[in-house]
């Protein structure tokens, strides 16, 4: 039973999140004028066809890791175009229409990641308060006296990272999970910090992490947990909700995306630089584990793992890599500075290398999912 609720919940992650990417474009397209051939969720054989009045297929394939939208393009060597049907031709469009057809998609996912974390906060969300456990022997925080049962009600970012002065103003924390977050930034950014305690017994004081004093990102180092602030486990009685209007929603999850693609960038960016470990790359297996048990714990985790997700995807899809959308946004770039375009039989090039890119970064991705969960 547990497979299967692995295997629908997969399933319905990859359906959702693929579907939206590319009804970005397709409806960028649309509204650009340009004539959209086919509309596929998946790859290889169709299993489902459907022609709609306006000539678009809409297709359902049999491998389920990915979808495209192809569009009328004079560029394209297979298709042939008459005269009567250059003005819906992709290439024929100005250079911003095309290149919003293009961003349309990863930023349908980020849309869809508001969209998920508004519904979840509209609803009522369970929080876990703040509370922090006893932190690690030779963490940052176990030097600067941080004790178990201290709870973290507000923070804010210093304004000379290396000094301590501060002002008045500091932004309530209304979670655990909202601080892990606000934490991953200011770690990641490597920027100074201070965060407003309360003590058991109800003193409040205020705790000064400076930029010199926090840990530094390598594929060795936890950041959470050389920082040491961690959380402590209460019962759910002791649990608060977060439950908003539906503006405020939108607004408070807007704010939590922005946060959640600012760390993910930094993280992304570590890899290539190498202060974040390849063996953090994911591939389907570890998206079906965390699906599945996402799912099984309830629907908010659920949608809460598939906004995650969603923004990985946005980002994904912008890295500058031929076959990628930010690769085609790199020859808008060029196309914008040079005044010409980067000819077919250069793209045609790039796409080789692009493909040997993501081929490898597809199998060692693989290859860490099954040493994840086959090793002995």
């Amino acid at each position: 039973m547990q497979a299967l609720i692995t295997l629908a919940a997969f399933l319905v992650t990859l359906g959702v999140l693929v579907s939206f990417h590319e009804f970005g474009h397709f409806l960028a397209a649309r509204l650009c004028g340009v004539r959209v051939l086919r509309f596929a969720v998946g790859f290889g054989k169709p299993l489902f066809t459907y022609v709609a009045k306006n000539k678009t297929e809409w297709v359902i394939a049999s491998i389920p890791l990915g979808g495209y939208v192809k569009l009328l393009d004079g560029r394209d060597r297979q298709q042939t175009i008459t005269v009567k049907e250059e003005s819906e031709a992709f290439d024929r469009k100005p250079l911003w229409q095309r290149s919003l057809i293009v961003a349309a998609g990863p930023f349908a996912n980020f849309f869809l990641a508001v969209a998920l974390f508004a519904v979840i906060y509209v609803s009522g969300a369970p929080q876990l308060p703040a509370i922090l456990k006893a932190p690690p022997e030779n963490s940052v925080a176990a030097k600067l006296g941080v004790l178990e049962g201290d709870r973290v009600i507000a923070w804010q970012s210093l304004p000379n990272s290396n000094s301590a002065p501060l002002s008045s103003e500091f932004e309530p924390v209304p979670s655990w999970n909202a601080l892990r977050w606000i934490l991953l930034d200011v770690l990641t950014a490597k920027t100074g910090f201070a965060l407003e305690m309360q003590t058991p017994s109800g003193t409040s004081y205020i705790q000064t992490f400076l930029a010199k004093d926090l840990p530094e990102q390598s594929p060795q180092n936890d950041l959470m947990l050389a920082l040491g602030i961690l959380p402590k486990s209460v019962p759910l009685a002791q649990w608060g909700e977060l439950k908003l209007g539906p503006f405020d929603a939108i607004g408070f999850a807007a704010e939590r995306a922005w946060l959640i693609t600012k760390v993910s960038m930094r993280l992304m960016a570590g890899i290539f630089t190498g202060n974040t470990s390849l063996k953090q790359l994911g591939g389907p297996l570890s998206i079906a584990d965390m699906a599945g048990k996402s799912a099984q714990v309830g629907w908010q985790p659920f949608f809460a793992f598939l906004a995650l997700i969603s923004i990985s995807i946005g980002l994904l899809n912008l890295l500058p890599f031929p076959m990628l959308d930010g690769g085609q946004l790199l020859y808008d770039a060029w196309e914008l500075v040079a005044g010409k375009r980067v000819s077919i039989s250069m793209q045609e090039q790039f796409q080789k290398v692009g493909f040997l890119l993501l081929i490898s970064l597809s199998l060692l991705a693989l290859f860490n999912d099954l040493q994840r969960y086959f090793s002995p």
